[in-house]
């Protein structure tokens, strides 16, 4: 099963690989759903700490509020291994300072309704996929928010505590999967490649609609 949490999509995937062929068996997930709705979040939490801490709001200062998510991504990429991570931004606004902290659990609590999301299309590929989550045999992860210990814990509590496949970086697993198809699709003939053959598939159905009219052809005699 293949988790791709990343920027700004979610997607769930179950693919069978044989003997170098893999056949992707089927597909789910929520079309708008990633770290940027995880980042704003965090940047609404702080703009109001700042308007209850010194009366002032961000949401004009275009500025301002790009310094505090570059500030917020960073704190989250700390709670992925620490329980607090730091807010240290000078000069934020009107020759404010702004220091605070933000605890895993905080961050936790703010994104609560994103993190009930996430189950979801994971037992919609299985469904579609005539699957029991017993079958699967690796978790691989894709995607930086799939550092987030309680995106890890929810898919590792839903199979019953199964290790998630950690080897592949998820900042560079869809770069190496695009090389790769990249090298198929150029006629690459190194070795490696020869024999591994993609089986896809669409995520959504795809129907043919036609109009109500008589079909005409020409002939040249």
């Amino acid at each position: 099963l293949v988790f791709d949490l990343g920027g700004g999509t979610f997607s769930v995937s179950i693919v069978s690989i044989t003997e170098g062929i893999f056949e992707v068996k089927s597909t789910a997930g929520v079309a708008h759903l990633g770290d940027e709705d995880f980042h704003n979040r965090m940047v609404h939490h702080f703009v109001q700490e700042l308007k209850r801490k010194y009366g002032k709001d961000l949401q004009s200062d275009e500025c301002a509020l790009q310094r505090l998510r570059i500030a917020c991504e960073h704190a989250k990429l700390v709670l992925s291994s620490s329980s607090q991570a730091s807010i240290e931004i000078d000069s934020l606004h009107e020759q404010i300072d702004f220091y605070s902290t933000i605890t895993r659990d905080r961050f936790e609590q703010l994104n609560h309704d994103l993190f009930r999301l996430i189950l979801a299309p994971v037992e919609k590929s299985l469904r579609d996929a005539k699957m029991d989550k017993s079958q699967i045999h690796e978790i691989v992860l894709v995607g930086g928010s799939t550092r987030i210990p309680k995106v890890q814990k929810l898919l590792q509590d839903f199979f019953n505590g199964k290790q998630l496949y950690k080897s592949i970086n998820p900042d560079e697993a869809v770069a190496y999967g695009a090389a790769i198809e990249a090298a198929i699709l150029t006629g690459d003939k190194s070795k490696k490649l020869e024999d591994i053959l993609l089986f896809d598939i669409v995520s959504i159905p795809l129907v043919t609609k036609r109009k109500k009219t008589y079909c005409k052809k020409n002939f040249v005699f």
